[in-house]
């Protein structure tokens, strides 16, 4: 027996309406690719700088990022660069103009690269809260006399409430 029209259209209608959904892996791949590629572009804008137990530094309100450069560390009773000690605190002489050990790592430094920038090189100073003004003015001063004119002293950020 023939059915009507009305009839066949409930039927498709029907069958279309309940069959089973089927899942878009394409969209869904594409949504995560998106979304991978965007927390590597953003996962680097961080700069966290490597700061050990014993070095307490100062808090300050700096609104500018840290850079990554050449860390000069003043820590327990030597000063260190990148990590390897160069030169002892108590082996220092107040009416030296510089610091020995110190200006021969960063001329060694200066040397490894292939142009003095105008500016001069870039240099991070890490000293605690109680270092003494004469040793840092001195460690500066040797910094600069070695090109790396650009001194930065790295500091904590401080949480404002406001």
């Amino acid at each position: 027996m023939k059915s009507s029209r009305k009839a066949g259209r409930i039927r498709r209608h029907y069958g279309r309406m309940h069959r089973a959904g089927g899942l878009n892996l394409v969209s869904l791949m594409d949504i995560f690719t998106i979304l991978v590629f965007f927390l590597m572009v953003n996962s680097s804008d961080v700069k966290v700088m490597q700061n050990t137990a014993d070095v307490a530094l100062p808090k300050s309100t700096a609104e500018q990022e840290a850079a990554d450069s050449l860390v000069v560390q003043v820590a327990s009773g030597v000063i260190l660069i990148q990590g390897r000690e160069v030169a002892r605190l108590d082996g220092i002489e107040v009416s030296d103009s510089h610091i020995a050990g110190l200006a021969e790592e960063l001329a060694y430094r200066r040397q490894q690269q292939s142009v003095v920038p105008e500016a001069g090189f870039e240099v991070t100073i890490m000293a605690g809260r109680d270092t003494n003004y004469r040793l840092l003015r001195k460690i500066m001063q040797t910094c600069v006399d070695q090109q790396f004119r650009q001194v930065r002293l790295a500091v904590e950020a401080e949480v404002r409430n406001g």
